[in-house]
């Protein structure tokens, strides 16, 4: 399954490129302008962008310019026939595409299918089976039930594999270290705290670049724990 994302500030342009997209079982993310694009495939493996240029709060060519800086993910620009000059330098600073407005449901397809073709050809990563889960450089995967971390396999026990599952199943979910044991341990959570608390600290060793200052496991002060990010 591939990761599409569509970053378009007008609701109704989003919704008809999803109309259009769904029937091809992408996985579809969307945005609302290029720092909120840019957030997303920092936290996600998006195998395609579809990017507008006039958005608020960071343009399409702005934007295409920053996510040449980490990934070499297609980028279609979604322009207007006005836009000649702005297609150029979108061209010039990395976009491979464009589309113009008002879009024509096969010419998307067409060009979608396309460009995920050439980029799995290059030697892309394969696309992520339904038993996958990823966020940013993690990537769970539930049927071998190993977990790599930025490519390299992380060595968890199986207590700290299905910390690490839940969290990812639910990104942006609070959970209390009492609904944490409950889950994972199946027990009366009765000194749930400090057995949660170790295994929040030791799966952050093996997942994150810097255990204190985690990118991904975040304590929510008083509530639990949660995973940041989006599957």
């Amino acid at each position: 399954m591939y990761n599409v994302l569509i970053c378009d500030d007008q609701p109704d342009i989003v919704n008809a490129l999803k109309i259009y997209l769904m029937p091809e079982g992408y996985r579809l993310f969307e945005a609302r302008n290029g720092a909120e694009a840019l957030e997303i495939m920092k936290m996600n493996e998006i195998h395609l962008v579809l990017l507008d240029i006039m958005m608020p709060k960071m343009d399409g060519i702005t934007a295409t310019a920053k996510i040449r800086e980490f990934s070499n993910a297609p980028i279609l620009l979604l322009t207007a026939k006005s836009e000649t000059q702005d297609k150029v330098l979108g061209l010039n600073v990395g976009a491979d595409d464009y589309i113009t407005k008002p879009f024509v449901p096969v010419e998307v397809l067409a060009r979608v299918r396309s460009h995920l073709r050439r980029y799995a050809s290059l030697g892309a990563k394969p696309p992520l089976s339904e038993n996958t889960l990823t966020i940013g450089g993690i990537v769970l995967d539930d049927r071998s039930k190993t977990v790599t971390v930025d490519g390299e396999e992380a060595n968890l026990t199986p207590i700290e594999y299905d910390v690490l599952k839940l969290l990812m199943e639910n990104p942006g979910k609070v959970f209390s270290t009492r609904s944490i044991y409950e889950t994972v341990w199946k027990e009366n959570p009765y000194g749930s705290e400090n057995a949660v608390a170790v295994h929040i600290r030791h799966l952050r060793e093996k997942i994150e670049i810097n255990p204190s200052e985690p990118r991904y496991l975040k304590v929510v002060w008083g509530r639990g724990y949660k995973m940041e990010g989006t599957k």
